[in-house]
């Protein structure tokens, strides 16, 4: 007498019964994929702040001019209008740019090789102490390599 199989054994081994089974795994991706897309969706978002103090400093040394050249070079220097000054002297000089009657224009002009650190720092200094009106002149020598 022969053993009729289950509908279920013939659909995993298809017709062969000593063939390998085939799973299907569209739908265990499909499972993954909602679950990465919750998992994206439930996460909080980062809302944790370093606040910096920056010291006060005598920004008295270097001239506030209508047009304030700011460069960063390669060794990390940050120059006002040509003059080594650090973080702090950049705040404190931007605060004195920016509470003049008219504000003064900041021309940012980072060397193409400055660390890209650097650089966000100074414009995180620039925009704390009030520092609106910036403009990144030369911009045109980086077009080729955009």
């Amino acid at each position: 007498m022969r053993r009729h199989r289950s509908m279920f054994h013939r659909s995993i081994f298809r017709a062969d019964p000593n063939g390998d089974p085939d799973i299907n795994t569209t739908p265990l991706i499909d499972v993954m994929l909602v679950m990465l897309v919750m998992f994206i969706i439930t996460i909080p978002p980062p809302t944790h702040s370093v606040d910096i103090t920056l010291p006060a400093v005598d920004a008295g040394r270097a001239e506030v001019r209508n047009e304030n050249r700011i460069t960063i070079d390669t060794a990390d220097v940050i120059r006002w209008n040509g003059e080594a000054i650090d973080l702090a002297q950049l705040g404190e000089l931007v605060k004195t740019a920016s509470t003049r009657p008219d504000a003064a224009t900041l021309m940012f002009e980072p060397e193409a090789r400055a660390r890209y650190l650097r650089v966000d720092e100074a414009i995180g200094a620039i925009r704390r102490n009030g520092g609106s009106t910036i403009a990144f002149r030369g911009i045109q020598r980086y077009a080729a390599a955009i």
